[in-house]
């Protein structure tokens, strides 16, 4: 990622920063701890007299935060990502949960796994008469082999976001072609996405959010 782009549309005047994902949500902090509260004495005579103190109040725990949706890895892609280009590494990478993301502004999607991204590509998205939706998406169905009810178009590797056709699936991913909401993903690059994701995992889709190392990648 690193502030990565699609070559088209950083020639169009997109910003992009070095050293960040425009994927995915920011973490938030932890508010800070409360005071100690103030001792208070009291006494008639250097006999009798004492101190009482006041006890101290509760110091506000930090949420736990599960390291496994933490980035700990970026690939390293020199340049912007072209149409039909894709990118795969899950060298030592551990087991773990499995998160997507994909940004309306880049045009990028990006899967990481324990908060390593093992894959990045461009991808086709929607028109302005029929968008690719905004939020968070639960991948609900997989289907290797699947043919659009809708269009009678092949949809390889199937991953089901929404109940009205919304999905990610294997596409002819070039300049100039458009889906009608759906995530279009180079087939080879769909492939493994579809091996290494499974029902229940989430598909963040954001436009033009920012992450860096040490974010989260499901903070709000």
């Amino acid at each position: 990622m690193n502030g990565r782009t699609l070559t088209t549309l950083a020639a169009a005047g997109l910003l992009t920063i070095a050293g960040v994902i425009w994927l995915g949500a920011r973490s938030t902090e932890a508010p800070p701890p409360a005071a100690t509260a103030a001792a208070a004495t009291t006494g008639t005579s250097p006999d009798q007299s004492r101190v009482a103190q006041a006890e101290p109040s509760a110091t506000p725990v930090s949420p736990e935060i599960n390291t496994d949706f933490v980035v700990k890895r970026i690939l390293p892609i020199d340049g912007p990502i072209k149409y039909g280009e894709w990118h795969w590494n899950e060298d030592g990478v551990p087991p773990g949960p499995v998160v997507i993301t994909v940004d309306l502004d880049a045009r990028v999607l990006s899967i990481f796994r324990s908060g390593h991204e093992i894959g990045a590509a461009a991808v086709l998205l929607g028109t302005e008469e029929k968008p690719t939706p905004l939020g968070v998406f639960p991948i609900t169905q997989k289907r290797r082999h699947h043919v659009s009810n809708l269009y009678d178009a092949p949809m390889p590797y199937m991953m089901r976001l929404t109940n009205d056709g919304i999905t990610l699936h294997g596409s002819k991913v070039e300049w100039g072609y458009a889906s009608h909401g759906c995530v279009g993903m180079p087939e080879p690059f769909a492939a493994k996405v579809f091996s290494a994701a499974a029902v229940g995992d989430r598909v963040f889709i954001t436009r033009g959010k920012m992450l860096s190392m040490g974010d989260s990648l499901v903070g709000s």
